[in-house]
């Protein structure tokens, strides 16, 4: 009868043999065999759970990145809400002193700058002639949107400005001469346009 000293003698004797250790799986393989069988079984749940398993969830994540993305770009500074008003409250300049202000950017090619001027004439404009409550904190969109209320054979070239205005300032778009002249071509049609409401009537 073997004692117990000598079968475990023996048993280590065995496990130490080179022929052994060579059959046993490496940390590797027993890593992806484990990572394998953890997959099958989310893979089955996903199976269980959403019709198309792997390629619904596959899609549903790269939607949640999309939303995600989304949502940053919303919160970046100057994005969403967060962009500034197209008057300042602390500027008392008339709406002719923005016009001249645009003037001179556009001849040393700061378009940006002009285009911007050039909007802010438009709103200081609109509020003078009482087309528009003056209001602080109106933004472009907002600017436009409550223009086309009283103004709406004009809405589509509002928020064509109000979009030029927004991709210059907040987004990647190169303001240029044409896009400066936009915006001039809007605020001489603005300057002569009156609300039907406050129309004469015909005689």
């Amino acid at each position: 009868m073997v004692s117990r000293e000598e079968g475990a003698r023996l048993a280590w004797e065995e496990l130490s043999d080179p022929a052994y250790q060579e059959a046993r799986p490496s940390l590797l393989e027993r890593f992806l065999a484990w990572l394998d069988e953890l997959l099958g079984g989310l893979l089955g749940e996903a199976q269980a759970v959403l019709p198309g398993g792997w390629w619904t969830l596959g899609a549903l994540l790269v939607l949640l990145l999309l939303l995600v993305a989304a949502l940053v770009w919303y919160l970046r500074p100057g994005g969403g809400s967060r962009r500034a008003a197209v008057l300042d409250p602390a500027e008392t300049l008339t709406a002719d002193g923005h016009r001249a202000r645009a003037e001179q950017h556009a001849a040393r090619g700061a378009y940006a700058e002009a285009i911007r001027e050039r909007l802010r004439a438009i709103a200081r404009d609109l509020e003078d002639r009482a087309v528009l409550t003056p209001r602080v904190g109106r933004t472009a969109t907002e600017l436009a949107a409550e223009t086309s209320a009283v103004l709406p054979d004009l809405r589509a070239e509002l928020h064509r400005a109000a979009t030029l205005f927004n991709d210059v300032w907040y987004g990647d778009r190169e303001a240029t001469s044409g896009g400066y002249g936009l915006l001039c071509a809007l605020d001489g049609t603005l300057r002569t346009a009156v609300p039907p409401t406050t129309a004469e009537p015909a005689r």
